[in-house]
């Protein structure tokens, strides 16, 4: 396993109600890496990958496609620290 990051990533263009935050989870359970994901009030999911360098890096590629029916307009992205994420879970 290599270096561990954090990355916390914004998500605008339409990526609600298209099971964005459904595929999320399953696709960074798969990649075997950490954190949460959750809808914001202006529209946007915010997410936070913790895991491998590697791995963080191919769910932040991921994020710019997302779901099937998700449309994405922008990727923000910040990394830093990791602060010890254990599993993954979508947060209401």
């Amino acid at each position: 396993m290599g270096e561990r990051t954090r990355a916390h990533v914004f998500v605008s263009g339409t990526v609600q109600g298209v099971y964005y935050r459904a595929n999320t989870r399953d696709t960074a359970r798969e990649k075997g890496v950490d954190g949460w994901v959750r809808n914001l009030d202006d529209g946007r999911v915010e997410a936070v990958f913790e895991g491998d360098a590697a791995a963080v890096e191919a769910m932040v590629e991921w994020c710019h496609t997302g779901s099937q029916r998700a449309v994405v307009e922008d990727v923000e992205v910040e990394y830093t620290d990791p602060k010890g994420e254990s599993g993954f879970e979508i947060r209401y």
